[in-house]
């Protein structure tokens, strides 16, 4: 008799296997195209959403096409797509926020074809916006910082001056100093997604300056092999970067961008779509804090799972009054939650950032 339930379990097990296999059949021939902004061997944002790619084709059968290292030029940025177009794709994926006039401008002109813009804003009947809500793990990497500064200075290694690095640098900087009030985050803007050499020379002026733990918001290890050859401790972003900087890695705010392509790509072939300006944090599993490194000092792991709860169950909310700026202006009164718009419109340092934001940007 038990073996006969076995048997019955596992010809179950099998059909549900040919099921599956059978259903993602049915969607090999979906082509699904992603243009981006650098290289998928980069180790840090292009690799994460790379990642993301192989998790849609895994997970739902479609075929898959890339294309690395396209400048956010208008034409350089719309050739990319309409090449892909022209291999079949029928949805597109853009990585930069500066792709996304161009996206937008393809989306008009090829109605039939479903886009998506990673960190924009624009929407159309055919085009999404989405990006995670990765000021959250920012925060949480803020506490393993100001944790493991002795010095009590941190640099913080800049892309571009847009409200997704400025809010970035913000929740990272409120981590730092709940942990460790008098600490301050010294910023270098390098006014570039991925320059290997801009990145470490940045991160290497702000070693000079007295950081002990370098953070970044760019695409590259670079950073992290400063801290390292430097003696010091680093953030990373995107993905983990132990293995670049396995002394001085503390751990590292990241992406799953897969949550979202299986979730938008399942819609489209579902007869389910609708265009939306998607933006998941923590509790949707769209972005994480990397697992703490044996680099960080005895009790942060406490700290840093004490605010993941409570930034989970909504009783820390990270922009929350009295906030001021780094001239002492109020900002942001007591008791007062900043809204999504105000997050996607910061051009304001809190109290705590050595730097300025570029006007103009």
């Amino acid at each position: 008799m038990f073996k006969r339930i076995i048997a019955l379990i596992c010809v179950f097990l099998l059909a549900l296997a040919v099921f599956s296999g059978c259903d993602n059949a049915k969607n090999s021939d979906l082509k699904v195209g992603f243009v981006y902004i650098g290289a998928i061997g980069d180790g840090g944002y292009t690799y994460a959403h790379n990642q993301g790619r192989l998790a849609l084709e895994k997970e739902l059968g479609v075929q898959t096409m890339y294309v690395e290292n396209v400048s956010e030029d208008l034409a350089t940025c719309k050739d990319a797509i309409v090449g892909l177009i022209d291999q079949g794709c029928t949805i597109i994926y853009v990585n930069s926020f500066g792709h996304g006039d161009a996206a937008f401008e393809c989306a008009a002109e090829y109605p039939d074809v479903y886009f998506g813009h990673a960190t924009g804003y624009l929407l159309a009947d055919n085009f999404s916006n989405y990006m995670g809500r990765v000021y959250e793990p920012r925060y949480l990497s803020g506490i393993a910082a100001g944790l493991n500064t002795v010095s009590g200075k941190i640099g913080y290694v800049a892309a571009m001056p847009i409200a997704e690095v400025v809010r970035g640098i913000n929740a990272f900087t409120l981590g730092v100093r709940s942990v460790n009030p008098d600490a301050t985050v010294e910023v270098i803007w390098t006014n570039t997604w991925y320059d290997t050499t801009l990145e470490k020379s940045a991160a290497q002026e702000l070693i000079n300056k007295g950081c002990d733990v370098i953070a970044q918001h760019c695409d590259s290890t670079a950073p992290q092999i400063a801290a390292e050859e430097a003696g010091v401790k680093s953030i990373g972003y995107n993905a983990s970067m132990l293995d670049a900087a396995p002394k001085a890695y503390l751990t590292a705010p990241l992406f799953h961008w897969g949550t979202f392509y299986i979730d938008d790509v399942k819609s489209i072939i579902d007869g389910k779509y609708q265009s939306r300006a998607y933006w998941e944090g923590l509790k949707s599993g769209m972005v994480s804090l990397d697992t703490l490194s044996a680099n960080n000092v005895d009790g942060t792991a406490e700290k840093v799972e004490e605010a993941k709860k409570q930034i989970e169950d909504g009783s820390l909310y990270i922009f929350t009054g009295p906030l001021k700026d780094n001239a002492g202006s109020e900002k942001v009164a007591a008791g007062v939650a900043m809204t999504d718009a105000e997050l996607q419109a910061f051009d304001w340092f809190v109290e705590g950032v050595i730097g300025t934001v570029p006007t103009g940007n």
